[in-house]
């Protein structure tokens, strides 16, 4: 007699195991759950931005999605002029920082800053902004390049 394929002699193993004449239960009829019948209140899909939301909240995300979309949306709050002269580089302990052009932007928004904040405060509460700090460009540091001795080096006129 021809050997029985792996199939086969994993059915019979089972059939042993569990069985082969056991009568199967009967499915009864249930009932329908209150609520779950065709147009039914409560059975409307809801829009997907809903449940986003919700979802959002529940894992705290809200919080840093609402700081990536002020930082996104930088010249919907300032303005676009003043978004050209100015990029908003990170929010850290409800500070935002931005960095502008020229220490004169600088100067000119921070005459702005109240302004500023109650926007940011009514568009994008959830991001946590208390307060703007605005920097001025990066000054050129003598610290580091071909020209730079230890100490106060040729700066040095007292001495």
């Amino acid at each position: 007699m021809a050997e029985a394929s792996e199939a086969v002699r994993v059915y019979q193993h089972f059939r042993e195991i569990f069985g082969a004449d056991r009568p199967r239960p009967r499915s009864r009829r249930r009932e329908p759950r209150p609520g779950s019948e065709p147009f039914t209140p409560g059975r409307d899909p809801k829009p997907l931005g809903d449940t986003i939301d919700v979802l959002s909240s529940e894992l705290g995300w809200s919080g840093p999605l609402s700081q990536h979309d002020l930082l996104a949306s930088w010249a919907d709050v300032a303005g676009e002029d003043t978004a050209k002269h100015s990029e908003p580089i990170g929010i850290e302990g409800g500070v935002l920082q931005v960095r502008c052009e020229s220490t004169a932007w600088a100067t000119q928004l921070r005459m702005m800053r109240s302004q500023l904040v109650a926007r940011i405060l009514e568009r994008y509460p959830g991001a946590g902004v208390e307060t703007i700090r605005f920097q001025g460009p990066d000054a050129p540091t003598w610290k580091w390049g071909p020209r730079s001795v230890p100490g106060r080096g040729p700066r040095d006129t007292y001495g």
